[in-house]
């Protein structure tokens, strides 16, 4: 049996170069790769996409539309690495330890659409407490997290890294006009009535990212606190390989966190820290926003779909 084709379209990106990274010298699939002078030839591109067997899509978010609809042959799947398609209801959303069964979906699925890096924390942790009901629906939520300057992509690369980045700047927060292109995902896959408050922003770091939600235990039901929200998600974690909760004895002793911890993997840490004397409880995540907030998961979702 011939192994199976894999193109990446547009291998050039910050996730293309990662992905292409840890695929090249994998000797059960074939990467299908366009001369520098073809990427962008709308002809050489149709017939690359629709001659393998799953296309990675590494694009901004019109050229990811583009490429998708160029597909006519019925046999090629598809994991797009952009934000083009994550509330489309005919996409499979590409966050495997989401919900129960939802490997399983991705491993069936002819389209599947890569998490967000930030969503992927913000969902991490909201989804399996609001699907318990013990954070209600409409929970005026806030998320705020702090990325590499590698989130940008390669406009963030070359800004820190490039031959002008003698002024670099530092941490910088954006999206203030709160409508960042983020929050829509995270509603709809965490199950929230309301459209969050999200604030991100850039540190003078390559890759990493801390996340934030907090949370007011008098707004919740009676009877339920920090140890609680811990329990519902060490409970939905507990068989994952790659999402770890810290346990509650663990995180009393945490004086920070380091954006950074997780870099380099496919693993993103969840914590629920507390203060009940104010009752208030910060959730937590830590991921790499170049792994399990891009690449790692597009290489998880991969392995999924040629089991």
């Amino acid at each position: 049996m011939s192994s199976p084709l894999i193109f990446i379209d547009g291998d050039q990106g910050t996730t293309g170069l990662q992905i292409h990274g840890q695929l090249r010298d994998r000797h059960d699939i074939k990467l299908i790769s366009l001369p520098e002078a073809e990427r962008k030839h709308p002809k050489r591109r149709a017939e690359a996409i629709n001659g393998c067997d799953i296309a990675i899509l590494c694009l901004p978010d019109a050229a990811a539309r583009e490429a998708a609809e160029s597909i006519v042959n019925p046999r090629v799947r598809v994991i797009d690495a952009s934000s083009a398609h994550r509330t489309r209801a005919h996409w499979v959303y590409g966050f495997p330890e989401m919900t129960k069964g939802q490997a399983d979906r991705i491993a069936g699925a002819s389209r599947v659409s890569n998490p967000g890096c930030y969503p992927t924390g913000a969902i991490g942790l909201l989804r399996p407490l609001l699907a318990d009901g013990v954070i209600p629906g409409d929970y005026p939520i806030s998320v705020h997290a702090v990325s590499g300057y590698s989130g940008r992509g390669r406009a963030g690369v070359e800004a820190h890294e490039g031959p002008n980045a003698t002024n670099r700047p530092g941490h910088r927060l954006y999206g203030l006009d709160l409508s960042h292109k983020h929050a829509p995902e995270i509603q709809l896959h965490s199950g929230l009535a309301f459209r969050p408050l999200f604030v991100p922003s850039y540190g003078s770091y390559r890759q990493g990212i801390v996340l934030t939600i907090p949370i007011e235990t008098r707004l919740l039901k009676p009877g339920v606190d920090a140890k609680t929200l811990h329990q519902c998600l060490a409970d939905h974690y507990a068989a994952q390989e790659y999402v770890h909760v810290m346990p509650m004895q663990a995180a009393d002793t945490v004086k920070q966190l380091d954006p950074e911890a997780l870099n380099g993997t496919n693993v993103m840490q969840l914590s629920v820290f507390a203060n009940p004397e104010h009752g208030q409880v910060l959730l937590t995540a830590v991921l790499d926003n170049l792994g399990k907030g891009a690449s790692g998961a597009a290489i998880q979702n991969l392995a999924l779909m040629l089991a």
